[in-house]
């Protein structure tokens, strides 16, 4: 695959990022009242976030901005505009360290979260097993507050309450 470049968006002129994932600063000059100081164009070495995410440090008008970079891709070459839990950007192979547009996604939390992932409980959305009560609790999002929807001895129950609530949102 060729790499393709191109500007992040409130960054055009100082860093850009490509197809492949990665970011790089372009070559610039900073003027100072003492003296000019030119800086060559380099790719960026991402940190690693606790999440599991990769991310990189933006510099403009001397204040640091830190940018997870597959949302920086998914900006740039997927017209991902960023709005909440409707609009997400989901890593196809579950690997959060790859970033390539191919390997990203534009979806909605809910259809995220009933993807396969590890250490998953139930093979339900919105079913998880709960250890010290030994049953099984289902609870949905609802904006950016989480409803409980109750204790199950089975799963499929918690499953079928899960169903119902999901359905009277979206009527």
């Amino acid at each position: 695959m060729q790499e393709i470049w191109k500007d992040i968006i409130g960054y055009e002129g100082l860093y850009q990022v490509s197809n492949l994932g990665r970011v790089r600063s372009l070559d610039r000059i900073i003027e100072s009242s003492v003296k000019d100081y030119s800086y060559k164009s380099k790719i960026l070495k991402p940190g690693k976030m606790t999440t599991g995410y990769l991310f990189v440090n933006l510099y403009k008008d001397k204040k640091a901005s830190s940018k997870r970079i597959h949302k920086l891709v998914a900006t740039a070459f997927l017209d991902h505009v960023s709005s909440g839990y409707n609009s997400i950007v989901d890593h196809i192979d579950n690997d959060k360290t790859n970033n390539v547009v191919t390997n990203l996604q534009i979806t909605t939390a809910r259809v995220n979260t009933s993807k396969d992932k590890k250490d998953k409980t139930s093979q339900y959305t919105g079913v998880i097993w709960h250890k010290f009560s030994k049953k099984w609790t289902a609870s949905i999002r609802i904006g950016k507050s989480r409803k409980y929807l109750g204790y199950f001895v089975n799963e499929e129950d918690a499953h079928l309450a899960y169903q119902k609530e999901l359905t009277l949102l979206n009527n």
